[in-house]
């Protein structure tokens, strides 16, 4: 039985992999398979995304060249050579006017302090549309490229993401809304009572502040973060105000819904002001036929050893030491680099009686949810998981760039609207505005102005 939304609109995403999300799309005849370095490229994309009136461009990111099996290396486009997001990010800022802006920084492997004035800075830049995805970081090699032998542990490093997110959080409310008067005429530029040190002192990070940047203009940037581990929905109840999900199926998808919820409830928070939105890759046709078509296409571009690899980074698991033509074994278990996919994956595996090469196949299309059919079937896909309280909207993600973003945006985009799901219309200029989440005050705002301030 579909349950009312009373009138809310679907929130949907561009998250965007430079040649697309499914892992033969550099070779498909309708991507760009220079994507990673090609600002054109993306500038086509979020313009497009823009005028569709998608809350906001998704960029992911990574912090070393992800370990793989050579063939595999040699075959495969994602991870290897791709531009830092925040710098991409502002340069998309410059051509674009209301769009959402997203980016992937990592509290594994930065400091809160860089981290704030780069999202303050993106949100002025931009004029209120930065946002801010939240990760802890999943790869040894990305720990040897700053210094350490290998990652934190799991229990560390989400102790370590709560305490930069707090300052992070902290450090963007340095400065009063009202600062800075700048007023020629008194010569006054600044409120130095306004102006806020954090002096936080914690077991990870002792930081004086201020930040040197006037407060943004959505007061903080949007904070995302995904996974599905205890650990991240405790750290999601707390900050996220946008979670992106990988729930394969409409149940699962479903359970994680209610709990997130309830979860921000706990957390004190209105369910409201957190947004659920698993991923889609969506392969759009004509008709049916044309769909199947262009999945029958991608499928025959893959190499069976980037299956297997990109399968073993979704799970966390060696695969070369199973049968690739047999089911997984009863006794397989999860290992410390396995995150909470691995449970829907697995799940999958065993549901449909695949084999490892079987299930390999199906990542190689994306880690989230694939759907191909027409616009009308993947319309109503979308409206059957929204209208049963399964998500908030989608963070649509095409398995290959730019052709699959464009299909989606000409013939499913219409199709939402059309059913009254969808804005036909920003609904304001920050990302905030348009995802109806508030703008946070500062929690300095009433505090005692300090009583000396270093300058």
């Amino acid at each position: 039985m579909r349950t009312q939304r009373h009138g809310e609109m679907m929130r949907l995403g561009a998250f965007f992999m430079p040649t697309g999300h499914h892992v033969a799309s550099w070779r498909h005849p309708q991507a760009d398979a220079d994507a990673g370095v090609n600002f054109k490229h993306y500038v086509k994309l979020s313009q497009a995304a823009e005028a569709a009136k998608f809350d906001m461009v998704f960029l992911a990111d990574g912090l070393a060249v992800r370990p793989a099996h050579p063939e595999a290396l040699r075959r495969s486009a994602q991870y290897i050579a791709n531009f830092e997001p925040l710098t991409l990010l502002s340069g998309i800022a410059a051509v674009t006017e209301r769009i959402g802006l997203v980016a992937t920084a990592s509290t594994s492997y930065n400091e809160p302090y860089h981290v704030a004035r780069k999202f303050a800075s993106l949100d002025h830049i931009s004029g209120g549309r930065a946002g801010w995805n939240v990760v802890t970081g999943a790869q040894g090699a990305e720990a040897r490229n700053f210094g350490r032998d290998s990652h934190y542990g799991h229990a560390e490093r989400y102790a370590r993401a709560h305490e930069f997110t707090e300052v992070v959080c902290k450090l963007w409310d340095s400065w009063e809304d009202d600062a800075f008067p700048r007023d020629k005429a008194s010569g006054i530029f600044l409120e130095p009572d306004k102006m806020h040190p954090i002096s936080h002192e914690g077991q990870h990070f002792k930081i004086l502040g201020p930040l040197n940047i006037p407060r943004c203009p959505q007061g903080h940037p949007v904070i995302v973060q995904a996974g599905v581990s205890d650990d991240a929905r405790e750290f999601a109840s707390k900050y996220a105000e946008i979670i992106f999900s990988s729930h394969l199926t409409i149940d699962q998808s479903q359970a994680y819904y209610r709990a997130v919820k309830a979860d921000v409830v706990k957390s004190g928070r209105d369910p409201a002001s957190c947004k659920v939105m698993p991923g889609l890759n969506a392969i759009v046709g004509r008709t049916a036929e044309e769909a199947r078509e262009k999945y029958e296409l991608l499928t025959s571009l893959v190499a069976p050893i980037v299956a297997r690899e990109i399968l073993a980074t979704f799970m966390g698991l060696d695969l070369s030491q199973f049968d690739f033509e047999k089911p997984f074994p009863d006794d397989v278990q999860p290992t410390e680099r396995s995150s909470g996919s691995y449970y829907n994956w697995l799940d999958l595996a065993r549901r449909e009686n695949l084999t490892v090469k079987q299930l390999a196949y199906r990542a190689a299309r994306g880690r989230m949810s694939v759907i191909s059919g027409t616009a009308e079937q993947i319309a109503d896909h979308m409206q059957e998981w929204f209208e049963n309280s399964a998500c908030d909207g989608f963070n649509i993600m095409p398995p290959y760039l730019p052709g699959a973003f464009m299909d989606f945006v000409e013939l499913v985009v219409p199709e939402l609207q059309r059913r009254g799901l969808f804005r036909t219309e920003y609904e304001g200029g920050t990302l905030r505005e348009n995802l109806g989440l508030r703008r946070p005050e500062s929690r300095y705002r009433d505090a005692a102005a300090p009583q000396s301030i270093a300058i």
